[in-house]
């Protein structure tokens, strides 16, 4: 998410806020429109979502969606009152939630509500930690759907391990997965991707895709035919990082993702923790 976007969306959701009864609330209304909602009757939902989801952890929906009114311009200056919900923080963290993380809007929003401080910098930070996170469960799964697809065409766990292998070797050209462990530090129990910065992350997931795809679709079979199509993409998925001017196997190492899905983790612990003291 670019830094302008990160900027405009934060000062739309600090105008947004207002004191409801000397509690810090949003609109539902305003948040319809900043969460790109076009019909209210489908924020709706989402807010019906939220509701239950704050219910199955114990906690007091009324204390968190208020029904109250808006007043609206309809035209020639009139003036007509429309439903509306005041929402805490943590309804919103709800609402954002059971959005799809894939809208920036959303994103921001599961972020910028499950935070203590909203201080923008540290919102940047978190997107960029929950993007790296997103990053690696992706690439898991799409070796879990690799691994499946080829284990029945004849490759067993152990060729498997040579061509994700093989393929690293294409990717970080020509350092092979342990290679590329030493030079980044990486203990000998944990896998290279936890260390690997997220573009690094996504070459490696996009080049496993290809494979998946393409030993569907040209019908491969066998552990030589696989590992060749798997070498190939990852060759081309490093020629367009290096004409890019990127090379993987020089890029520094990053923090271990699972250190930071426990810092994610935490966020949401503390949050929840705040709801319950003010019961």
């Amino acid at each position: 998410m670019k830094k302008e976007l990160i900027l405009e969306l934060f000062q739309q959701f600090e105008n947004a806020r207002y004191l409801y009864n000397d509690v810090e609330c949003w609109s539902a209304r305003d948040l319809q429109e900043i969460l790109g909602y076009t019909k209210w009757d489908n924020f709706k939902n989402a807010i019906s979502k939220a509701k239950i989801a704050s219910e199955n952890v114990g906690v007091f929906v009324s204390d968190h969606f208020a029904d109250v009114g808006k007043m609206v311009e309809v035209g020639s200056g009139a003036l007509r009152e429309i439903d509306d919900i005041a929402l805490t923080r943590y309804a919103c963290y709800l609402i954002a939630q059971n959005g799809d993380p894939s809208k920036n809007e959303i994103a921001f929003a599961q972020t910028y509500f499950a935070v203590q401080t909203r201080k923008q910098e540290i919102i940047e930070q978190r997107l960029l930690d929950v993007d790296r996170v997103s990053a690696r469960e992706k690439l898991s799964k799409s070796e879990k759907k690799l691994s499946g697809i080829i284990y029945e065409r004849g490759v067993d766990d152990r060729g498997f391990a040579i061509i994700r292998s093989k393929g690293d070797q294409a990717l970080f050209g020509g350092y092979s997965t342990n290679e590329m462990k030493k030079k980044l530090a990486v203990p000998d129990s944990r896998p290279l991707a936890d260390f690997l910065p997220t573009l690094t992350i996504k070459a490696k997931d996009f080049a496993t895709e290809l494979t998946s795809h393409n030993t569907i679709e040209k019908d491969l079979t066998g552990q030589d035919q696989i590992s060749n199509e798997h070498i190939e993409n990852n060759r081309a998925v490093r020629k367009m990082l290096i004409e890019r001017g990127v090379k993987p196997e020089a890029l520094p190492p990053a923090e271990d993702v699972k250190k930071i899905q426990r810092k994610l983790d935490s966020d949401e612990k503390k949050l929840f923790k705040d709801v319950k003291k003010k019961k």
